[in-house]
């Protein structure tokens, strides 16, 4: 794999591809410190992931500078995943000694219970676009419920990846944390070998899909986040400025490239015009403060994407072309006119785009931004009360943001639906998904 650094085209690295003898080596090792790992009192497991936490903030530069190379992100971006993804690893340090079962109330003379186990082997495919702070989600909760793991991480980021799991492996023992460097073809063989249990993996749909399809086949859980088409819906009686900030921000940060960022926009009519000029307003304004797109393929689609809009009736109002020079950047750009069958609000984008729809009412609204095959997220910016009522009862997604296209309460989660996944993919929750529960019926021997 030759990795190129996305703002100025030069070669980072070249990586080997790991070979199906490296993949079933891995695995190997793995399935044979599973027994021991999975003995090991919760409160060591725990005590580990913690000196790893302290070993990443030690680490924070190194890994933002890897992460700015191989990925384009911005140093402060990258560093803050770097910092979110210490804070993961404590998290489920505290939360690992107290993940507990239930007891059942039988007979006088039984005892009956029900208690979460390890499932084993986990292999984590984690992606470039947060390489630190998603592995750190998936690592932290399989490790510290007692399962071992293989982790794969993104092919656009190996030495991001790997330099993070070597931290983290550094404090546990010999084969608890295997890492192999590869492509889909390595996800595809650690997806489908016998001795994995739980496949965990963050990426496209697509991928998503044939995981599943490897995993039902022999019997293994899938543990899935994917693709999301997030919309964005914005209400009359909204500020139109405030509306843009926040529009800009969900489209824009971190280049369009977060798995909840904005990928369309629903403005109800009469605040329309007014909302539209602020976006493009705000969309200057972010000029300067995105990096580049991943690679030139990533920059390909975006641009694909843009192009299909304008040629099928979108108005172009700012962007929308590759810009000269070195490196993937691609410039905000805002679109108007946008209808439902144009591939920027059909798909995912991934990219710094603000594409907008203008709707005659909220109903009209939550209908066309509830019709999509994916359910990761949708945020709705209203200052009517029933309206959000009925946005996050209505809306078929994971998350549902009134008035915030990010944040939350610490330790929250999120199922998504549809083709975005499905599973548990942070907070408490996702030590029951690395788990499963035993039921435990004890009874006294006969007279």
């Amino acid at each position: 794999m030759t990795v190129l650094d996305p703002r100025t085209g030069d070669t980072v690295a070249q990586v080997p591809i790991a070979d199906a003898d490296d993949c079933n080596g891995a695995v190997h090792r793995a399935h044979a410190a599973a027994p021991s790992w999975r003995r090991t009192p919760a409160a060591e497991r725990a005590a580990a992931l913690t000196a790893a936490a302290a070993a990443v903030r030690e680490a924070a530069a190194e890994l933002a500078d890897l992460n700015e190379r191989e990925t384009g992100k911005t140093r402060d971006d990258a560093l803050g995943g770097v910092d979110a993804s210490a804070g993961t690893l404590v998290q489920y340090a505290e939360l690992g000694p107290v993940h507990r079962g239930r007891s059942l109330h039988g007979s006088w003379q039984a005892t009956d219970l029900m208690i979460p186990e390890p499932r084993g082997v986990v292999a984590v495919l984690t992606p470039w676009n947060d390489p630190v702070a998603v592995a750190a989600g998936l690592l932290g909760a399989a490790l510290v419920t007692g399962n071992t793991v293989v982790h794969k991480p993104s092919e656009r980021c190996p030495l991001t990846g790997r330099r993070f799991a070597e931290l983290v492996a550094a404090h546990l023992p010999p084969g608890v944390l295997e890492i192999v460097d590869g492509d889909g073809s390595t996800g595809a063989r650690l997806a489908a070998a016998e001795n994995v249990d739980v496949v965990a993996h963050v990426g496209s749909s697509n991928t998503g899909s044939a995981i599943a399809l490897a995993c039902a086949r022999r019997g293994a859980k899938a543990l899935l986040e994917n693709g999301g088409n997030d919309a964005l819906i914005v209400d009359v009686g909204t500020d139109p400025q405030w509306a843009a900030e926040q529009a800009a921000l969900g489209s824009f940060a971190n280049a369009g490239q977060i798995c909840v960022s904005v990928e369309r926009i629903y403005v109800v009519g009469s605040v329309a015009e007014s909302f539209t000029d602020a976006l493009v307003e705000q969309a200057g304004e972010w000029a300067s403060r995105i990096g580049p797109l991943v690679d030139e393929r990533q920059r390909e689609q975006v641009h694909h994407h843009v192009t299909d809009a304008a040629q099928t009736g979108a108005t172009v109002l700012t962007g929308g072309e590759r810009q000269p020079g070195p490196g993937t950047f691609y410039p905000p750009t805002v679109l108007t006119d946008c209808t439902p069958d144009m591939l920027v609000f059909r798909e995912e984008t991934f990219g710094p785009v603000a594409p907008i729809r203008c709707v005659p009412d909220f109903a009209t609204a939550l209908a066309e931004a509830s019709n999509d095959r994916y359910g990761l997220g949708a945020t709705v910016l209203t200052p009517d009360m029933s309206h959000a009522q009925d946005a996050w009862r209505s809306l078929p997604v994971g998350t549902v943001k009134i008035n915030a296209v990010f944040g939350g309460a610490p330790g929250g989660a999120s199922e998504p639906r549809g083709a975005s996944g499905s599973g548990f993919g942070f907070g408490p929750e996702l030590l029951d998904e690395m788990t499963a529960t035993k039921v435990v019926h004890w009874s006294p021997p006969g007279a």
